[in-house]
């Protein structure tokens, strides 16, 4: 079974990420070092594959360390990159830990990788590389524009060192994850306050908030909230596990969307989440928020076609798995 390396594997991503690694054949090899997840992911991930795995709590900007689990481990066949910061709106608030870490991180794996001979990498992007796109859908050569945050930078610089270093990779543009695995065992936990429209809604049906504040509804939309593409975690973990299938038999450098191909606003969103529980959500119209984008869906034809995978999962499933992540994470009974 082959080894991989899974940095910021306790993480939302990257835990549902271990989970799918595993069930396809792979050894997956955790580090993180918990500055944004909790070990509660780990337990989550061993009940559900009913095996033990092995994890390094260390800091990837850590050289020595991160190359001394590579040289202990050995015989690692490529590596998974989550471990970023990923709050748009604290990135505007700390743009300088944004680039420490986020670039930083990815630097110091490639320099380890190297030192290693270990040849291949899948790095997890975003789908705000393509800021504010002049046109809808988009697809992996829509061209970047300004970033809109700090964040967004941060993904389109590492890109831009992926595409320059001797390594094979595949870059995935995540579109917006939601919900959790059908059990409730992993999922967020991030440290700072969700950013993220569904933790929201489920933190107020849940009862932490009194309501849910909509940034805006007077986008040139539909409805005058903003679009996104919302993905089913799960789906979204399942697209790695074909990327590195992809990678191993295709050397050199990729680039996949990894989205639905559709929009949905965010009204639309949250009388999904009522209709899908059947529980009441209050929410309110605010101020526009800075560094949001209005409106972008993927194409996702390539990854469809060249990974052989397509998110299959509903958004009423995606929002049922989030609720029940909500009561599990606050020791409900689901």
């Amino acid at each position: 079974m082959s080894k991989i390396l899974v940095t910021g594997g306790l993480g939302y991503i990257g835990s549902h990420t271990v989970v799918e690694l595993d069930k396809a054949g792979y050894t997956p090899i955790i580090i993180d070092n918990l500055s944004n997840s909790s070990t509660k992911n780990i337990i989550g991930i061993e009940q559900i594959i009913q095996k033990k795995l092995k994890w390094y709590n260390i800091d990837c900007k850590k050289e020595d360390a991160l190359n001394q689990v590579l040289l202990k481990e050995g015989n690692i066949h490529g590596a998974i990159h989550f471990a970023a910061y990923k709050s748009v709106e604290e990135s505007i608030k700390y743009p300088k830990k944004y680039h420490d870490n986020n670039i930083g991180s990815l630097e110091v794996l490639l320099n380890c990788m190297r030192k290693n001979n270990i040849k291949n990498i899948i790095f997890s992007s975003s789908c705000t590389v393509y800021g504010n796109p002049e046109s809808l859908p988009v697809d992996e050569n829509t061209p970047f524009k300004k970033a809109e945050s700090p964040y967004s930078e941060t993904k389109q610089i590492c890109e831009n060192i992926l595409k320059r270093d001797s390594c094979n990779s595949v870059i995935l543009r995540y579109f917006n994850p939601i919900g959790c695995h059908n059990s409730g065992l992993i999922g967020d936990y991030s440290n700072n306050k969700p950013t993220n429209l569904v933790p929201i809604i489920t933190e107020t049906a849940i009862g932490k908030r009194d309501n849910v504040t909509i940034f805006g509804d007077n986008y040139n939309t539909p409805d005058g909230t903003c679009i996104r593409d919302y993905i089913h975690v799960v789906d979204l973990a399942q697209s790695h596990t074909k990327a590195l299938n992809y990678l191993i038999k295709n050397k050199g450098k990729h680039v996949f969307n990894i989205g639905t191909g559709k929009g949905v606003s965010v009204k639309e969103i949250i009388n999904a989440f009522i209709k899908a529980n059947n529980i009441k959500i209050n929410y309110s119209i605010g101020k526009k928020r800075s560094g949001d984008i209005e409106k972008i869906w993927a194409n996702c034809n390539l990854a469809n076609k060249k990974l052989n995978w397509k998110a299959k999962k509903s958004i009423n499933q995606s929002m049922i798995d989030a609720w029940k992540w909500e009561q599990h994470k606050n020791n409900h009974v689901i």
